[in-house]
């Protein structure tokens, strides 16, 4: 079918392209076009299947009606169904949605970020790499609308919503504590993240309010490029004398398939000789055997707010205070942690 467009409406009916326009955007009335000929133009479109070109219509009004997401990688789990959300809930307010990875490279985020500008979107959503607070700046002193997702700058004043990393870390631990585990270790990557930093906080408070020991040589941190490799050793020195742990904390849910193949490598039986707890989840954690205890994360809340909050601020830029949301997480227990 032949695709139609404005002035084919226009020219077909013998009216001007301006009252075609201003009809199919529901100013009709408020330009005094007849009824008559507001019902000829609708009629006409709608037989024509006609579709108009949002992008252009958009940018006559100053706006792209596109929302810009940065993100560390689309490939992650977490990231992916975050982006998920995110693209749903943004079509349902009428957005569209462009996707960029940083794959956690400062300079790439900020490459994206300048990059997205240029393409004209009224917003950006970010995953960020906590290593360019400048560009944050930036964008705030432009008065750009964009919302911090999962990750933020503590000490800058900006749209975010993360989840309590702090208390998800300390319960599970708490977890762990209350099977009457004695000697629990942490394995996570290096603590660039604030996100990290502050499981590794609630762990070390988990551990401190039951008065117990808190070893360096329970804590693991491992290269984020390389810890798969690093992993073996990692584990070997948790479970072997003298550390000889009872019980691992992964602050990451990919630390956690690794570790537990390293587990499984050295025959270390799970939970019997060791029980394991994760930071957020792989789909496969509730049938891998044993199960795996989880802190699950809410991403639907976090893409959902994410758009309300972006939305709101590019829709009513003048009204709109800062707004901020820290969402729990949820500790889910399987057999990964004995009983």
């Amino acid at each position: 079918m032949k695709k139609t467009f404005l002035k084919d409406i226009a020219q077909s009916l013998q009216v001007s392209k301006t009252a075609v326009s201003l009809v199919l955007n529901n100013k009709g009335d408020e330009h005094k076009i007849s009824k008559d000929t507001q019902k000829r133009i609708v009629d006409f479109a709608r037989k024509h299947n006609y579709k108009a070109n949002h992008l252009a219509r958009g940018l006559s009004r100053g706006k792209s009606e596109t929302i810009g997401l940065i993100i560390p990688d689309i490939s992650d789990i977490f990231y992916a169904k975050i982006a998920s959300t995110i693209e749903k809930q943004a079509k349902r307010l009428g957005y569209t949605v462009v996707f960029s990875s940083s794959n956690e490279d400062p300079k790439d985020e900020q490459e994206h970020i300048r990059s997205m500008l240029n393409r004209q979107v009224d917003g950006l959503i970010i995953a960020s790499t906590q290593k360019n607070q400048m560009e944050m700046k930036r964008l705030k002193e432009m008065n750009f609308p964009f919302v911090l997702i999962d990750r933020h700058y503590p000490d800058m004043d900006s749209n975010f919503v993360i989840v309590d990393n702090h208390g998800g870390g300390k319960n599970m631990t708490q977890h762990l504590i209350n099977l009457g585990k004695k000697r629990i270790g942490f394995v996570s990557i290096e603590p660039k993240l604030d996100a990290i930093k502050q499981r590794l906080y609630g762990y070390q408070e988990a551990l401190l309010s039951n008065d117990m020991p808190q070893k360096k040589e329970y804590i693991k941190e491992l290269c984020n490029n390389n810890y798969q490799h690093e992993m073996k050793r990692a584990i070997k020195e948790l479970v072997e004398p003298p550390n000889h742990v009872d019980a691992i904390v992964f602050s990451t849910h990919y630390l956690t398939a690794s570790g537990l193949r390293e587990l499984k490598a050295i025959n270390c039986k799970v939970p019997d000789e060791v029980a394991i707890v994760s930071f957020d989840e792989l789909g496969a954690f509730d049938l891998v055997d044993p199960a795996i205890t989880s802190i699950t994360q809410p991403v639907n809340e976090l893409g959902n707010y994410a758009v309300e909050f972006l939305v709101d601020e590019m829709e009513n830029k003048e009204k709109v205070k800062v707004k901020k949301k820290i969402l729990e997480t949820h500790l889910i227990i399987r057999k990964s942690c004995g009983t």
